[in-house]
């Protein structure tokens, strides 16, 4: 894997801007970002995704629909329910799911 693409969906722009710049503090590491819902979909269907990271601020029905909507995909996209705790948590989320990827 020569990049480790993210969608990242939240409602808080402060806070997607944050994740956005720790994600991307990480050689290989691509961020999207995303407050429109509806327009997540279109997103994951259409980029090249690896982890779809949940942030603050979304509905649970949302957040309950768009991880079915993933592994109903053939993608093998990974989710990530992200609402805080720094990088140092974020890269053990990441480290969990891509073992390989730990340095």
């Amino acid at each position: 894997m020569n990049t480790l693409h993210f969608l990242v969906i939240g409602k808080n722009q402060e806070i997607l801007d944050t994740l956005k710049r720790v994600i991307e503090n990480n050689d290989g590491w691509k961020a999207y970002i995303q407050t429109d819902e509806n327009a997540s979909y279109n997103d994951i269907q259409n980029k090249q995704l690896d982890i779809v990271l949940l942030s603050s601020g979304l509905e649970e029905q949302f957040e309950k629909d768009i991880k079915e909507f993933c592994e109903n995909l053939d993608k093998n996209i990974k989710i990530i329910d992200h609402y805080g705790g720094g990088s140092g948590l974020l890269k053990n989320e990441v480290y969990t799911l891509f073992p390989n990827l730990q340095p």
